[in-house]
């Protein structure tokens, strides 16, 4: 999946620096709402944000990504119960660009708006707060003086335009997962699949787990992944590959896999994630759409597996499962 199925919310800071942009004069058009100075030199980012429902998301923010060359954020609109698929640009919006976006959703509401650079900044520092993951594992802004406690993992990693802090429930219920799958005395490996800003991956390389490895399509998620992993001061093997082109079957299992991908995916690639799990590992699957959790979990219920937690988070649902004891996996060719 071209944009890591991790679902991105951002809400509190958005709104934050969205109440702090500049006082702009607007103009109205084609139903899209663009402040006059959004095609000046400010000095500021560009927001450009349009709602969508959350069964057309991914080709949305795929859409605006492949016309802007960035990637897309996903936000929450609690006033409008929708969610907004958002690109920030440090230049200034292109017109042509922005036509193409009105002519491809005719009738959808378009907005574009400076954000102060300040004011992005800022808000980012005031709604990004360190947490905790049980006992075992800390995740925290690089600004933060919070102290880890004895034997305690630390991620450090900034919240920015790109997607994957932690913040997100079904983030933290990988997070969760990792941490309490992890048995100190044993030898343990991790597989993370959409990998995209890499925390779960580091998160798994602070806890000791032996191998890590992670993979995503996306060419931009691996190169910031790197950097987080670098910033974190661990050695992971990150690869930019499409799972639908690896071999059926794989030599190498892992203890631990979190596929984080689109349902049809997660149905489709069944046969190539369970080769690569140990027969005794555990699979996470995450950010799944709660109206396709129960056809998601069911292949893989067809497969011997069995649902060993779960958990719903608004319109997101996602579930850890192991092999039962005797087991058998139908085939599904792709």
């Amino acid at each position: 999946m071209s944009l890591n199925s991790e679902k991105r919310q951002r809400t509190a800071a958005l709104q934050d620096a969205s109440r702090g942009m500049e006082a702009t004069e607007s103009s109205e058009g084609f139903g899209v709402r663009q402040s006059s100075a959004a095609f000046k030199g400010t000095g500021g980012i560009q927001k450009l944000s349009l709602p969508v429902r959350p069964q057309n998301e991914e080709k949305t923010a795929e859409y605006l990504q492949e016309v802007f060359e960035q990637a897309a954020v996903t936000e929450i609109d609690p006033i409008r119960d929708l969610m907004r698929i958002s690109i920030y640009l440090s230049d200034n919006c292109d017109s042509l660009k922005l036509q193409a976006v009105r002519n491809h959703f005719p009738g959808v509401e378009i907005t574009v708006e400076t954000l102060r650079n300040e004011d992005w900044a800022e808000s980012w520092k005031r709604h990004f707060k360190p947490f905790e993951i049980g006992k075992r594992l800390l995740v925290k802004p690089s600004w933060s003086e919070r102290k880890p406690a004895r034997g305690q993992g630390v991620v450090v990693l900034d919240p920015g335009l790109s997607f994957g802090t932690g913040q997100h429930p079904t983030t933290r219920f990988c997070l969760q997962q990792i941490v309490s799958f992890r048995q100190p005395s044993m030898s343990q490996s991790f597989l993370d699949i959409g990998t995209g800003s890499g925390i779960l991956a580091i998160a798994a390389a602070k806890l000791g787990y032996c191998r890590v490895d992670a993979f995503d399509i996306d060419a931009d998620s691996i190169s910031v992944a790197k950097t987080n992993a670098r910033t974190n001061h661990v050695r992971i093997n990150f690869q930019q590959k499409d799972l639908a082109s690896e071999p059926l079957a794989s030599n190498r299992q892992y203890d631990l896999i979190c596929a984080n991908l689109l349902s049809d995916l997660l149905i489709q690639q069944r046969a190539r994630i369970l080769s690569r799990l140990n027969p005794t590992g555990r699979l996470v699957l995450a950010g799944i759409l709660h109206s396709e959790f129960e056809e998601v979990c069911g292949a893989y219920q067809e497969a011997s597996l069995r649902k060993v937690s779960s958990r719903l988070a608004g319109e997101w649902e996602s579930g850890a499962l192991q092999f039962s004891a005797h087991r058998s996996i139908p085939a599904r060719h792709s």
